[in-house]
């Protein structure tokens, strides 16, 4: 993998900020836009820019060809077995409430239980919690070791005869903690019960198979693996789906409607009311094309290399804290003694360097690691050891910087 070569490709990074070239360290919250996926939507809108599915003119064919084909690029992407199980939504947030409200609603009840952990994304806990509070069901957390790991006994401890889903993230936007969701599948799938996993963290960065791991439904958006925002995807199993109501009504999802009932579109269109994202899956089309010629083994080395790296730096900064387990994604959450992490964020970006700071969406976790905001540093295909040793040295210029003013 060319670093330099995959650099040239995202034009963003070819500026300044502040007066300093931009080192943008926070692709966990969004990843920057590959010239070709650019190229892509902006050819949609320039030469096909039409609606799917309806029209048999030349542009609406091109369309819905373009639509049709990003579904087929996801599907062998993440290696479903059929483009049926592959909805088009929003994003991961949509995908995960479309599985609470639709599957939920019809099969969880009194008693019954829900399991996730204290580390997941707020798309990931809240949708749950609506449904515990709906349906009288117990949300129940399988407990999180010291590193921010969960260990498989814990979780077949906490998983049992009564859970009837278990949604667990598979690689955190936090600690970069990658979970066993494979074995975790197991245990719920053991028990009688579905198993939902968010992806967002994992889809750009690593090989997934979601035959292999087993999971029921995967969700994940794709902003953060070099798409356009605003389109995200539902993988479930076609039996799981087919016996699932929609949840958002209109066009595109009906198959005949009468002045007092209809009947839906087969799979994967029952799910997808309205116009869809069209020029989004285009892009997203684009993404895993660009993804898949660099190779997710090289991206998935390159950024624990730069993780380790990046580790290995701060663990000699005195009064720097560092959350999560070792062996990790590439993501690096920390905090420095006696400076705010907004503060913090505040005095790297007048350096040119972009990081996340706050609660990441994960305030359970939060109050797990005794704290009410961390700063984070996340990488990607794009990232090098220069932008490590920017953000590192960066990072001592604020620690001076306030040790001055409050020293």
């Amino acid at each position: 993998m060319d670093i330099q070569e995959v650099r040239r490709q995202f034009p963003i990074l070819d500026q300044e900020v502040n007066g300093h070239p931009l080192v943008y360290l926070d692709s966990a919250a969004t990843s920057q836009k590959p010239r070709q996926v650019i190229e892509a939507v902006e050819d949609y809108y320039k030469r096909y820019n039409s609606n799917v599915h309806r029209g048999v003119h030349t542009l609406g064919s091109m369309a819905t060809d373009g639509y049709e084909g990003a579904r087929e690029k996801v599907r062998r992407f993440i290696h479903a077995s059929s483009m049926e199980e592959i909805i088009f939504l929003r994003g991961t947030t949509t995908a995960i409430n479309l599985v609470a409200s639709s599957y939920g609603r019809a099969n969880v009840g009194e008693g019954d239980e829900i399991v996730i952990t204290p580390m997941e994304h707020h798309s990931n806990i809240i949708p749950w919690q609506q449904l515990a509070k709906a349906t009288g069901a117990e949300l129940k957390y399988i407990p999180l070791e010291e590193d921010g790991t969960i260990s498989v006994e814990k979780a077949r401890e906490t998983i049992t005869a009564n859970t009837k889903i278990v949604s667990v993230m598979h690689v955190s936007n936090v600690l970069g903690t990658i979970n066993p969701v494979k074995e975790i599948t197991s245990i719920a799938h053991e028990n009688g019960a579905v198993m939902v996993v968010d992806g967002a963290q994992s889809v750009p960065h690593m090989k997934v198979d979601v035959q292999d791991i087993g999971a029921d439904f995967f969700a994940f958006s794709g902003h953060k693996m070099c798409a356009p925002t605003g389109i995200g995807v539902l993988y479930g199993k076609k039996k799981l789906l087919k016996e699932m109501e929609p949840v958002e009504f209109g066009g595109e999802m009906i198959d005949f409607v009468g002045l007092y009932d209809s009947t839906w579109k087969e799979l994967p269109w029952k799910f997808e009311g309205g116009t869809p994202i069209i020029a989004g899956a285009v892009g997203l089309g684009a993404a895993i094309d660009f993804l898949e010629d660099i190779g997710l083994d090289n991206i998935e080395a390159h950024e624990r290399k730069l993780a380790r790296y990046a580790l290995d730096q701060l663990k000699d900064k005195d009064g720097v804290t560092v959350y999560g387990p070792q062996d990790r994604a590439g993501i690096v959450t920390f905090n420095s003694d006696d400076v705010h992490p907004h503060d913090l964020a505040t005095v790297l970006d007048s350096e040119g360097v972009a990081v996340r700071a706050g609660h990441h969406c994960a305030q359970p976790l939060m109050k797990w690691l005794d704290v009410t905001a961390t700063a984070r540093a996340s990488f990607y295909l794009y990232n090098t050891e220069e932008d490590v040793d920017k953000f590192t040295a960066s990072l001592q210029t604020a620690k001076e910087y306030f040790g001055d003013v409050f020293g």
